[in-house]
């Protein structure tokens, strides 16, 4: 996988003020991230859910359902993907409900763009899991250096290419990961075609068979003709 670009950064912009977001995803487009705006917070919020991201831009007051509220069960439902607040309250309490809430950065409007891209750059920097030592969900380890998969302690071969399957899942894990993402992002095939989509549900099944067949938690889960998602028990 490609590390080192932006051209994979995928974020969402859930902000309700149309001259804003759309000046934001202009900006964005400009310095390489693929944007998706969200209006309302109805639609940040399926969004969100429905698809893998590697940074949400968040507006507070959002018509339809609160930013806090999208936030708060981003986290309940595991999604490590950072977020950062884009608000006009300013007052110390408003940020410390944000941060307590699960927010990773917090910017105050108005604001200038390149500090926005400053804390867009920081924050991806940071929360880019492919640049993390290992990474973990329940009792899973992967370390992306050695390319090593343990589960409860135990080492588990993978071939090269469930390595690659798995570790794109846990970058995403809690957020639904579509068959098309994978054909983009893990096979490198730009178009996808009906043969792929066979490959990568095979794929799927074997990596699952090692990494849950012998463990009463499931860790990967298909969510029925839409794709995959890591995380602990149901999904």
């Amino acid at each position: 996988m490609e590390t080192g670009g932006v051209s994979d950064m995928r974020i969402l912009l859930i902000e309700d003020e149309a001259k804003v977001a759309q000046a934001l995803k202009e900006g964005l487009t400009a310095e390489g991230y693929e944007t998706a705006i969200a209006g309302t917070g109805e639609e940040g919020y399926f969004l969100a859910h429905a698809q893998a991201f590697d940074l949400i831009l968040l507006d507070l007051m959002l018509p339809g359902r609160d930013g806090l509220e999208i936030l708060e069960t981003l986290r309940r439902r595991g999604a490590q993907v950072p977020v950062l607040i884009l608000t006009a309250r300013d007052t110390v309490e408003d940020r410390v409900q944000g941060l307590d809430s699960g927010a990773d950065d917090y910017l105050v409007k108005p604001f200038a763009f390149p500090e926005l891209l400053a804390r867009v750059r920081a924050l991806l920097r940071r929360g880019r899991p492919d640049q993390a030592v290992r990474l973990r969900l329940a009792d899973l380890e992967i370390d992306p250096i050695t390319r090593t998969v343990t589960r409860g302690g135990k080492l588990l071969e993978l071939t090269t290419r469930e390595f690659d399957l798995l570790h794109y899942l846990l970058r995403y894990q809690g957020q639904l990961v579509s068959r098309e993402m994978l054909g983009r992002d893990v096979w490198r095939e730009p178009s996808r075609a009906t043969p792929l989509d066979n490959v990568i549900d095979v794929h799927i099944a074997r990596l699952r068979k090692k990494i849950d067949q012998a463990f009463p938690v499931k860790l990967i889960h298909t969510v029925r003709g839409v794709g995959f998602v890591a995380r602990e028990g149901e999904s």
